[in-house]
């Protein structure tokens, strides 16, 4: 049974998509909220609530076979200050990696490392972040990779983020794992020319993952909406006229659109700041009807948290998403116990890695590349 640390672990959702199968050796994270939620749902044992910046190489237990790390993404988010790897956030990722050099130099190096961020990291600082992270993983003697993966493929929610995917040198991996080429569709344009952008030492240590598409998404928005959510209310008529009227010409159309199919539709609407055609900023209303969630963002202001627009006809009714279906959007099951408190149920899930998209590279990359490394190991010795 493989084991893992999962580092700014959340609720514990890559724990989630990991399974039971896994044996979670050591997590962390700083919040002491999300710590509450992640204890609620695995139990007091391996979580550590602290700044990562002050644990101790002795605080990790073991050798894992893999560590996680979704660090923050604040600093290297397009939407975010730009301030990139030193930032006060995002920059959380070096406090982080002098634990595993330290690992690697008491001879408890797991086989895997991988980082989960935001695909705005392969162009922070003109790809200069990508690269010091790539370069900083090989000069420990970790061949790397990376892939993006929308969560779209596998929930109705548009969520692409990156997962760079590092394996020591001694670890064995199936051919199968690799590909000779980057491919559509986890290997973008953008990735391709962050890849560009390495220097000749670190592209020699390079992977292009061979990740299996998976089988056609069979859920839709529609499928996960609850007809009678408990933390959150209907708009009023007028607040839903309030609401339409912030919407542009063209959103206005597609609502017109959807009220003449005559059946239920279910879209995801944000209020963005756009410019009107005299240069000045106005609040809009942005609508889609395409089944799909718009991507979860932690709720910042009011205008970050989605809206859920129903149409029957001429029926048109709003809300606010509930803190269930943002937990369903990410792939988490009805059982697994959410904050009751809206807004820290909301910044829990829009914070997370989606599971079924953790299950899909364990499935694909971890579990093959661990099975296989310690068959060899066992029959070196």
């Amino acid at each position: 049974m493989p084991d893992f640390y999962e580092f700014f672990a959340g609720g514990g959702m890559v724990r989630a998509g990991l399974g039971p199968n896994w044996t979670c050796l050591f997590a962390n994270d700083f919040d002491h909220k999300k710590s509450r939620v992640y204890r609620e749902n695995w139990g007091e044992h391996e979580l550590k609530t602290d700044d990562v910046g002050i644990l101790k190489p002795s605080d990790l237990p073991g050798q894992p076979d893999l560590v996680w790390a979704s660090f923050p993404c604040q600093d290297l988010s397009l939407a975010g200050g730009g301030a990139g790897l030193k930032g006060n956030r995002s920059g959380t990722f070096w406090p982080f990696w002098r634990l595993m050099k330290a690992q690697i130099a008491e001879q408890r190096a797991p086989d895997m490392i991988v980082l989960e961020n935001v695909c705005g990291t392969l162009t922070s600082h003109e790809g200069k972040d990508f690269t010091t992270i790539c370069d900083a993983v090989a000069d420990e003697g970790y061949s790397v990779g990376a892939i993006v993966v929308d969560a779209a493929l596998f929930v109705p929610h548009s969520r692409p983020r990156l997962f760079v995917v590092c394996v020591r040198a001694t670890a064995a991996i199936p051919h199968t794992c690799i590909s000779d080429e980057p491919a559509f569709p986890f290997h973008t344009k953008a990735l391709r020319t962050a890849y560009e952008r390495l220097p000749a030492r670190t592209r020699r240590s390079w992977i292009w993952w061979n990740l299996a598409k998976p089988p056609a998404r069979e859920t839709s928005l529609s499928d996960l909406i609850e007809d009678h959510p408990s933390d959150v209310r209907w708009f009023t008529a007028d607040e839903t006229l309030r609401l339409v009227a912030k919407m542009s010409n063209l959103n206005k159309e597609k609502l017109a659109q959807a009220k003449l199919e005559g059946r239920r539709i279910v879209g995801g609407l944000y209020r963005r700041t756009r410019q009107d055609e005299f240069g000045c900023k106005v609040q809009r209303a942005e609508i889609r009807f395409d089944d799909i969630s718009g991507c979860l963002r932690t709720p910042a202001g009011g205008s970050s948290r989605q809206v859920i627009l129903v149409v029957e006809g001429e029926s048109v009714k709003a809300r606010l998403i509930s803190g269930r279906e943002t937990a369903r959007l990410m792939g988490l099951p009805d059982a697994y116990m959410l904050p009751k408190n809206y807004n820290e149920a909301y910044h829990l899930t829009g914070d997370g890695v989606v599971v079924p998209v953790v299950r899909h590279l364990a499935h694909c990359i971890f579990e093959p590349v661990i099975d296989l490394t310690e068959v060899r190991a066992s029959v070196a010795a």
